[in-house]
């Protein structure tokens, strides 16, 4: 199955694994928001996703940790 790329360019993986993703529709219309409410806007939040979607819109990615862990082994 061929990767969304639409959604991945969204997403970037952490050297641990973990996807870090930001929240859509943060970038216009801030000049009326407070100083506090832009910087969290501006922060990045983690994104938890089963395997099944990890496995549709991202299929490299369940089997490159796999082949790490067994690497370690």
């Amino acid at each position: 199955m061929k990767t969304n790329k639409s959604y991945s360019k969204r997403i970037r993986v952490t050297k641990n694994g973990k996807l870090v993703v930001r929240k859509s529709g943060q970038d216009h219309f801030n000049a009326k928001e407070r100083g506090r409410t832009k910087q969290v806007k501006k922060r990045a939040g983690s994104l938890q996703v089963t395997t099944a979607i990890r496995r549709r819109f991202l299929p490299g990615a369940p089997r490159a940790q796999h082949a790490i862990a067994e690497t370690a082994a």
